[in-house]
């Protein structure tokens, strides 16, 4: 039997070649608009997506034949996977492969929001020499709050450690310490958020958490738009609570309200939380494999 794979968001060729080499014919749709992706996938076997291809509804009901869907990432709030369960349909995934790529973005992103390399940037395009209004601080003696310690949050930790910090995680981490959040917000100079979004998750820091926080506190988000309250963020920004904020996701994205990144103290960055090289290559293979095994099963 000569399976079918659709791949409807991008990965690196490597895997692709995997892929072909099983003798699978493979579909490299991502150049398709993703309306048109439930009118052809009745005839796929496997469908392979990273985080742009949102396996619902329609797309989900139309997969007739469709044995194994396979997320080139680890987050999987793009797949009804409860539907995919119900219908048979095997769910994998690439755990564990881009976490320095986002514990690296994580600690860029607390040195930019701490010395205004941005604003900095920014300013002298517009040929403004702003030195004292640039005044930073060091992170080195600082508090940081993680929230969420799996291995980007570990790794986060380890980084963080490093550079001097005095580390305050909400979760068990490298050195087996737990705070509560509630106990942790009010003491973080510097809070970063590493959770998936989840029922439980959604909106945990909102206007409660915000009012708890240090004021001038500076926040972090490379976790999965919808964890931060994104209007509770933004009056908090307004007012001062939060001195900056740095953000990777959104709940929408691209994101239609924009009135986030119309603030100066607002940093952000089109989900790159995983968008480097080593990630990517990693996630390629590894989908490929795990693609292949999950068919190979399926017929065993």
């Amino acid at each position: 039997m000569t399976f079918r794979v659709l791949i409807s968001d991008k990965i690196f060729e490597e895997g692709i070649k995997l892929l072909q080499e099983k003798g699978y014919r493979v579909t490299c749709a991502w150049d398709m608009p993703k309306s048109e992706l439930p009118k052809i996938i009745a005839d796929y076997d496997a469908l392979i997506v990273r985080s742009a291809t949102k396996v619902k509804g329609e797309l989900l009901e139309n997969a007739k034949r469709l044995k194994v869907i396979g997320r080139a990432g680890e987050g999987l709030d793009n797949v009804d996977y409860q539907r995919a369960k119900e219908l048979g349909i095997a769910l994998v995934n690439t755990p564990h492969v881009s976490y320095m790529s986002v514990a690296e973005l994580t600690i860029g992103y607390i040195i930019a929001l701490a010395r205004g390399i941005v604003q900095g940037t920014n300013s002298m395009r517009e040929g403004k020499w702003e030195k004292e209004k640039l005044m930073g601080t060091e992170v080195n003696g600082k508090t940081l709050g993680i929230i969420g310690c799996g291995y980007i949050g570990k790794t986060v930790e380890r980084l963080a450690i490093s550079l001097g910090m005095k580390v305050l995680p909400v979760e068990e981490c490298v050195y087996d310490r737990f705070v509560p959040l509630a106990e942790m917000l009010p003491e973080a100079d510097f809070i970063t958020i590493h959770v998936p979004l989840t029922p439980r998750t959604k909106y945990m820091i909102s206007k409660k958490e915000f009012a708890l926080m240090k004021d001038s506190v500076m926040l972090v988000d490379c976790s999965r738009g919808g964890v931060v309250d994104q209007e509770a963020l933004y009056q908090a920004l307004v007012s001062g609570k939060v001195k900056a904020a740095a953000l990777d996701v959104f709940e929408d994205e691209p994101p239609k309200n924009r009135k986030l990144l119309a603030l100066d103290n607002v940093i952000a960055t089109p989900h790159v939380g995983a968008q480097t090289h080593e990630a990517q290559l990693k996630a390629s293979i590894q989908i490929a494999k795990r693609v292949i095994e999950a068919l190979e099963k399926s017929v065993s």
